[in-house]
């Protein structure tokens, strides 16, 4: 995982941001070549679901900003909540979003990171009423855009829906599925694909970490990241990957 405050930083203080560029030789250059499908040194292949633009993580800029605090201290803490909501608002609804790039050739995922062992995509829950899309670039704006806007803040674009999970119970449990026996599911998580612009600005609460992780290191790695992030590289399995100079 390449941790992203060594990249680039924002200086919110300035009228614009400072990224540093990395410096790639000619043969590390000509691997990044765009590759689509049909086209010479691509594979013939059928177009099987959305095509993601991949572009180099050198042309995006990330800082920080204020910490954004988490309600819950602990993760039962975090399921007693859930149920008292429950309660009074019904099933709990969530958004993430899968924001990709590129680095050597090879898609990273961008994932949140809390503490020394927890990981997240960015996301989070939807107020009652509140439309997906929506909800998805709010959570977004206030998990990775700078708190004062500049030219090069992200401008969300929502793509496709990539995976669907439910909670059961109130427990860490989550199925990609709803169980036969379960007729009042506690949560449904629901999954998107962001697709970047070639370049744009991140800024990250303080007391969160930004990290760019191979796709090939979540692949049956639920250990480390969870079965829902761990999946990622199947559902995405149906992308058409187009590596952008």
């Amino acid at each position: 995982a390449i941790d992203l405050s060594t990249m680039a930083y924002y200086n919110p203080q300035q009228q614009g941001a400072v990224s540093h560029q990395q410096q790639y030789s000619a043969d590390q250059q000509q691997q990044q070549q765009s590759l689509v499908v049909g086209a010479p040194g691509a594979f013939d292949v059928p177009v099987l679901g959305p095509t993601v633009n991949l572009y180099d993580l050198t042309r995006y800029t990330f800082g920080y900003k204020e910490p954004h605090m988490e309600k819950d201290t602990s993760v039962k803490e975090r399921l007693k909540r859930m149920k008292r909501m429950y309660e009074h608002e019904g099933m709990r609804r969530t958004v993430d979003g899968i924001l990709l790039v590129q680095q050597h050739g090879h898609p990273h995922v961008l994932l949140l990171q809390i503490g020394n062992t927890f990981f997240k995509l960015p996301g989070g829950k939807l107020k009652p009423g509140e439309s997906e899309i929506e909800g998805l670039k709010r959570k977004l704006t206030r998990k990775l855009s700078p708190a004062v806007p500049v030219e090069d803040s992200p401008h969300w674009e929502v793509g496709e829906l990539m995976a669907q999970w439910w909670r059961p119970n109130f427990e860490t449990l989550m199925y990609p599925y709803i169980p036969a026996h379960i007729t009042k599911p506690k949560e449904c998580k629901k999954i998107f694909l962001i697709h970047l612009p070639e370049h744009c600005v991140f800024a990250v609460p303080r007391n969160l970490k930004l990290l760019a992780v191979p796709l090939f290191e979540l692949y049956d790695n639920a250990e480390r990241y969870g079965p829902v992030i761990a999946s990622l590289a199947q559902f995405l399995a149906r992308c058409n990957f187009v590596y952008m100079q």
